[in-house]
């Protein structure tokens, strides 16, 4: 029987989770973005799962498209990070890849190259992210160069935001009106709304919508929201306890002793370890749920394996299921105790953990 480590994607509910952001939008395209392996989900399974609803996929870089259209995946991919370097220009071209463009640089290169279709370029604007992106100051003639070149299909105008994630803050405000003060005039589609500008801000909702963490079932907001209630998880982590022992109070768990037992103590030690991607920084008292009842881990995370206090679950024993995120148990949550966000939890998942599809 194989290590029970396993990560089970429902792709179900990322449909839903898509048919989500299409439906507050409706009458805009939606690109499912699936960079980084589908933040961890699997991007040739994901947008397979995704082809007949979605409109086109993003991902990061031109490795993660080859991939894709390797896969039989015959929708537009964005490449969201652009091209790095002009020998990418004849497979974008070929393969009817829409492009990022985020500096003048890039723009001398792509009136430079020969190539036979000519590309969908995706303008990208530095409206206060300072990631990526043409200044404000630059932005409407690097429009105009683009819009002359022969190499060039259509120009889309897009921005991304640093902080749409937490709507008390005005920044989000001022850069949807920077940006569409410097556009003003320009006749072409819009792009701002990530999976927090799609969820929360009805103004960011123009031509086209980025929909990512949403699509996992994760909220990006750190508080209640009235579509984030909406999303099912994608993913739930899950593994088996494989020894269970009692401990008597003043005897240790785990490495360099960071959790001393204060009361007779019965430890299960479970399949999942940081070479899984379960954080090796989880916190003694991070939530598990062991045959569906809630226990904590206790001690510090090693590689392969971890504990968990089943004191208070008598009928655990070797081979119980425990969860680690998922259907009943937010990732969110988990991210909390361990300092770090959903993303971080989804794409450290590594090539071990069996992903199993339903």
């Amino acid at each position: 029987m194989a290590r029970a480590a396993t990560a089970t994607i429902s792709l179900e509910a990322i449909r839903h989770n898509y048919s989500l952001a299409k439906s507050v939008a409706p009458d805009q395209g939606a690109l499912a973005i699936i960079k980084a392996n589908a933040y961890g989900h699997g991007a040739v399974e994901v947008a397979k799962a995704l082809s007949d609803i979605a409109d086109g996929f993003g991902v990061a870089c031109i490795e993660e498209a080859i991939e894709l259209r390797e896969a039989g995946i015959k929708l537009p991919i964005l490449l969201l990070e652009g091209f790095f370097s002009a020998d990418e220009l004849d497979y974008i071209s070929r393969e009817n890849l829409w492009c990022a463009v985020h500096s003048l640089a890039q723009i001398d290169i792509i009136a430079a190259a020969k190539i036979d279709t000519p590309i969908k370029i995706w303008l990208k604007m530095d409206s206060g992210m300072h990631r990526l992106g043409v200044a404000p100051d630059d932005y409407q003639e690097a429009y105009q160069r683009l819009n002359d070149l022969t190499q060039v299909k259509e120009v889309v105008l897009m921005t991304h935001f640093s902080s749409a994630d937490e709507p008390d803050l005005a920044v989000t405000a001022e850069q949807i009106a920077l940006f569409d003060k410097v556009t003003q005039g320009i006749e072409a589609d819009v792009s701002l709304a990530n999976s927090a500008g799609t969820m929360a801000y009805p103004e960011a909702r123009r031509s086209w919508q980025r929909p990512g963490i949403m699509l996992y079932g994760a909220t990006p907001f750190a508080m209640p929201q009235e579509v984030a209630d909406k999303l099912k998880p994608a993913m739930t982590l899950s593994s088996e306890v494989i020894a269970v022992r009692d401990l008597e109070p003043g005897e240790a768990v785990g490495y360099s002793c960071t959790w001393v037992c204060d009361k007779p103590t019965r430890v299960g030690t479970v399949a999942m370890g940081y070479a899984d991607g379960y954080p090796r920084y989880a916190k003694s008292g991070t939530p598990v749920l062991v045959n569906g009842q809630k226990s904590q881990i206790i001690g510090r995370v090693s590689m392969d394996m971890l504990a968990v206090d089943l004191t208070d679950i008598p009928d655990a024993e070797v081979g119980s299921y425990v969860e680690f995120w998922g259907d009943n148990l937010a990732a969110s949550e988990i991210a909390t105790y361990c300092d770090t966000i959903p993303y971080t939890l989804f794409t450290g998942i590594t090539r071990r953990v069996h992903k199993k599809y339903i």
